[in-house]
């Protein structure tokens, strides 16, 4: 049930302008209401131009905007003089239109205006509201949807047929209004609502009660009925829909990036709430999803259908993974035949994966260019869901036709959205698992990884400082781009449930930073079997435990990966009272030239970082290494940092961002063609040349 929000209070002293702006966010907070990134409002009022004069002008949401977190500056001026002949014309192309409104800003630097601007220039009141409604939506998705809504609404309403948006659909609303002054309300098949009023609280209250009135018409005719059918597929518990899906996303996500040319990498969103999981498991779930998409904003972040992958959960793990490999090139195939019927001459077709994975017992997978997008389409298809549930209640439920779905999906003035996006980064649509990643060489890594594009998971013993760390990752670089989780890596099952939880979190993994660390310093008399145990417990044993993690996640993945080791200078070249580290990093880096063997089938890249002298910021030498060290080399603590630098070649000091600048080298795709390298950081030390 929509709520009203409004709060005379927080409304009280605000401009036009700013009125709009708490009216569409009002609006934006109820996903029921409006969708993300969907609808668009508009207000007219006087303002002043650049002359100084008094002129009417329309304020409507700028494109690709949110109406729940829109401010001032995401809405664009136009002249409401200039644009309101426009009513006169017969039709005018996209493009026509575009050209004509981009010479009726009130100011410069705005926003390009909403794809349907016209829509709120020509319906005549002073404010509109164009909403997403799922009851709305499920009445204008009915095979019956024009008669369900004059039963409603009665001749208080004017339907208007399915017409993609631009000019041809603003003026049939605009004439519909003003032919009948009656008329409170515009329902669009297979689209929305349109609702409008004399001021902005009652605009609002008006478009929340004509939404009520939906809500209450579909409540009464879905009592005491299963409006999905009987149960086909118990969800499974909990704990086993987690072990299932942790396994299913990397393949998925692999296997959709296998049949994309060119590969095309996604992130994953696993959603396995009640009502996923009531609906996947439910008997018409495959009938009614295969319907298509509910609205022309819901399709362009979901696809128009889904991919269903109609498994019984007693076949086992086995099975689902089976169906999950043959189904995704059958889905892209049909995707690209789509394509193919439909597109016209300069067309370029999109990813052919799917952007939504229903599956009966387990939930819903839907994949985007980032964790947000990919959160995005499941939002949408929450909605989806409720709009099916809403039109089968009342009628048979129907959705635009390949054709219409096209038109929208291919649409320039949709493209035109995306193209306000940034371009993306070297390490885009990647996936960063980072072993030692809440200090020194780690965070740096992290943040280095994260600013080329990758989303990363920061693994670290202190899980609050790896908190920190993704969290400052997320504010800095996007929502969800940054996720912590507690690793030990001596421990066998943290290690593997810290690989299942980035599959869990993004679908998989691309690229693993092996950099957990621990240093002890003695001579060989004095090294205890505990210090030796210690330092290959961490620097062998935890390499090798985070290594076969990997390779297990990378060959269901199957799209290669690369392994990234921090070793150590002292793994090359003898120093004193270092007998256990330098071996056990001796092994660290040997494990990595077998691996890189062991690899190349796979598609899998390993190297070797060896830094030198880190000081700054790690966790290591802060626990009393660097004591140690000064001590074995007979100088002051304090000094240290200096007596390595002299020592260098270069006579420069080795700071953790130069060495992330190393490991994003092996990262990303400069490096493709290298595996079992080795390059140091060390600001040169001849006697760790390699050679």
């Amino acid at each position: 049930m929509p709520e009203m929000l409004w709060d005379d209070k927080l409304a009280g002293g605000k401009s036009e302008l700013e009125l709009l702006v708490y009216r569409s966010n009002l609006l934006g907070a109820d996903r029921s209401v409006c969708n993300i990134y969907g609808g668009n409002t508009g207000t007219k009022a006087d303002e002043r131009d650049f002359r100084g004069r008094v002129v009417r002008a329309l304020w409507v949401k700028g494109s690709g905007s949110d109406l729940a977190s829109m401010q001032a500056k995401d809405f664009c001026g136009l002249l409401l003089e200039d644009v309101l002949p426009l009513l006169e014309r017969s039709a005018m192309t996209d493009a026509e239109m575009v050209a004509y409104l981009s010479h009726c800003y009130l100011g410069i630097n705005m926003p390009r205006q909403s794809i349907e601007a016209l829509l709120h220039a020509f319906v005549p009141a002073a404010h509109t509201d164009h909403t997403h409604p799922d009851a709305v939506i499920s009445i204008a998705c009915a095979a019956n949807g024009r008669a369900l809504a004059h039963e409603i609404y009665g001749e208080r309403m004017a339907w208007v047929d399915y017409v993609r948006p631009g000019f041809a659909l603003s003026r049939q609303i605009g004439q519909a209004v003003r032919d009948n002054p009656r008329v409170e309300c515009v329902v669009m098949g297979k689209h929305g609502l349109v609702t409008w009023g004399t001021a902005h609280k009652a605009t609002y209250a008006h478009t929340i009660a004509t939404i009520q009135k939906a809500q209450d018409f579909i409540a009464d005719r879905a009592k005491g009925r299963v409006v999905f059918g009987p149960a086909r597929r118990v969800a499974l518990p909990a704990a086993q829909r987690r072990e299932l899906a942790a396994q299913l996303m990397p393949v998925l996500r692999g296997t959709a990036a296998a049949a994309s040319q060119p590969h095309s990498r996604s992130i994953l969103h696993w959603d396995d709430s009640n009502t996923v999981l009531d609906f996947v498991g439910s008997e018409r779930a495959q009938e009614l999803a295969m319907v298509g998409a509910a609205c022309p904003d819901h399709l362009v972040h979901t696809k128009h259908l889904p991919l269903f992958i109609d498994w019984d959960p007693a076949g086992g793990m086995d099975a689902l993974l089976a169906r999950a490999r043959g189904a995704l090139p059958d889905f892209s195939a049909a995707y690209r035949a789509y394509f193919d019927a439909h597109a016209a001459a300069g067309d370029a077709m999109f990813d052919p994966a799917p952007r939504v994975v229903l599956v009966p017992g387990l939930g819903m997978i839907t994949t985007g260019k980032d964790a947000l997008l990919a959160r995005v389409a499941a939002d949408l298809y929450l909605r989806a869901i409720q709009v099916m549930h809403g039109a089968a209640a009342v009628d048979a439920f129907i959705s635009m036709t390949p054709t219409e779905a096209f038109g929208v999906e291919y649409w320039p003035l949709e493209l035109y959205k995306l193209s306000l996006r940034p371009p993306e980064r070297e390490l885009a649509r990647r996936v960063a698992f980072i072993t030692g990643g809440a200090s020194g060489i780690g965070r740096a890594a992290a943040h280095r990884l994260a600013a080329e594009g990758a989303h990363v998971v920061v693994a670290d013993l202190n899980l609050e400082a790896a908190q920190a760390v993704a969290a400052d990752i997320s504010t800095r670089h996007g929502a969800q781009r940054g996720l912590a989780v507690r690793c030990n890596v001596t421990d066998e099952a943290q290690v593997d449930e810290a690989f299942a939880a980035a599959a869990l979190a993004y679908g998989g993994v691309d690229i693993v930073v092996s950099n957990a660390g621990f240093a002890d310093s003695a001579h060989i008399i004095d090294t205890t079997l505990a210090q030796w145990n210690k330092l290959f417990d961490v620097l062998a044993t935890g390499y090798f435990l985070v290594s076969r993690a990997a390779f297990k996640l990378w060959s269901a993945q199957g799209i290669g990966g690369t392994l990234i080791f921090v070793a150590s200078k002292n793994g090359l070249i003898g120093s004193k009272n270092a007998a256990a580290y330098g071996a056990a990093k001796a092994a660290e880096i040997n494990l990595a030239r077998c691996l890189a063997e062991d690899g190349g089938a796979l598609g899998v890249r390993v190297n070797t970082v060896n830094p030198d002298a880190v000081l700054q910021g790690s966790g290591i030498w802060d626990a009393g290494w660097r004591e140690a060290r000064a001590k074995g080399m007979g100088v002051k603590a304090d000094d240290l940092q200096e007596t390595y630098r002299q020592r260098s070649t270069l006579k420069l000091p080795v700071y953790p961002e130069d060495v992330a600048e190393a490991i994003m080298f092996f990262a990303g795709e400069r490096s493709a063609k290298t595996t079992g390298a080795i390059l140091n950081v060390d600001a040169g030390l001849p006697a760790a040349y390699v050679r």
